[in-house]
């Protein structure tokens, strides 16, 4: 090999390893591959992962607008007896595994055309413990809208519960704060309550009990409810006690309630239900002298898809020595609704 090829030689491979570098320097980096929403089944439907967790998020709620009659009240107000009224309803469920069993946790959002957003629901659960914001046993009633089971001052409330399941029974026992009622003794740091349920499927039938003690009363409620399917439909019954004004039920000292709910076709429910109620509360007290039943029929029809409508109409009279301090011994009252649910 003479010099002049080995010059010639050299210059080819410097200008090979040149046009290498030159042609690195040029290309541009592998994009990252994008993460998509996986979709999570291991809690039913409409749940996703959140990117980068392994948390599943469901995302619900409603949108539902109405018309209300309720004879003697809306117009008392000046409104009339017809009242229209809308309503927005969000819910968040959120849950993941862990070596406890499932932790699931939950918001729900409420905003109407009488409030603000407001708060719904806001609580923890995790190996049969619920502690948060969140509605107690007291708010289940029958299916239908007649029966008035739940305490006019509502079931929602801050609270520690336990619930063991086991399908065909279920023990349960909470501690509730209990605060706004009317009677409550100001003075008083006794605004909690506690509540045990027993229920039980037996034969066909769904049976439940609920005792409540009031401390800052020291008063108690109680209830036993069942429902059995019977022919076309499911039959309710349901009975309440109280032994005075409570936070759990004040509307009056004792109650029964019954109704039939017919699955009249695959999109039409009707309902027809009735409750009696003994000594009805006046102030803040029972009153031995009044009495009050009411019947009432409700229907609700699926229209389609995640779109339904319900309408109900109720009577309710008043008997005894006190219904002339009434705004009226009888009452009329109902609503028409349509829901969007998603």
């Amino acid at each position: 090999m003479n010099i002049k090829s080995l010059l010639l030689g050299s210059a080819a491979a410097l200008a090979a390893v040149s046009g290498a570098h030159a042609a690195d320097a040029i290309v541009a980096a592998e994009p990252e591959a994008m993460e998509y929403v996986r979709v999570c089944d291991a809690f039913g439907t409409g749940y996703f992962y959140i990117p980068g967790t392994e948390t599943c998020l469901k995302i619900g709620g409603y949108v539902r607008t109405e018309v209300r009659f309720n004879e003697n009240t809306y117009g008392a107000n000046g409104r009339g007896d017809y009242d229209g009224y809308s309503r927005g309803y969000l819910t968040f469920a959120a849950k993941n595994d862990t070596e406890y069993g499932t932790l699931s946790s939950y918001i729900n959002l409420q905003a109407d055309t009488e409030s603000d957003v407001f708060l719904d629901g806001a609580w923890i659960n995790i190996a049969g413990f619920d502690v948060g914001y969140f509605y107690s046993y007291w708010d289940d009633g029958l299916s239908g809208e007649t029966d008035s089971l739940d305490s006019s001052f509502g079931a929602l409330q801050n609270s520690a519960r336990y619930t063991y399941d086991a399908g065909s029974f279920v023990a349960s026992v909470s501690v509730e704060e209990i605060e706004n009622t009317y009677f409550t003794d100001r003075d008083s740091n006794n605004d909690v309550g506690v509540t045990g349920k027993l229920g039980a499927t037996i034969g066909g039938f769904n049976v439940y009990g609920l005792a409540s003690y009031d401390v800052d009363v020291e008063e108690a409620a109680f209830r036993l409810l069942a429902t059995a399917e019977i022919g076309p439909g499911t039959f309710g019954i349901a009975g309440q006690y109280a032994t005075n004004p409570n936070y759990y039920y004040d509307r009056a000292e004792w109650t029964v309630a019954a109704e039939y709910a017919v699955k009249a076709t695959d999109k039409l429910t009707i309902t027809p239900a009735a409750q009696y109620f003994g000594n009805v509360r006046t102030g803040s007290q029972f009153n031995n002298d009044l009495d009050a039943w009411k019947v009432g029929l409700t229907a609700g029809y699926q229209v389609t898809e995640g779109l339904r409508t319900l309408a109900t109409v109720n009577y309710t009279k008043f008997d005894g020595d006190a219904a002339d301090a009434l705004v009226s011994d009888d009452q009329w009252t109902g609503f028409v609704r349509l829901q969007r649910d998603f």
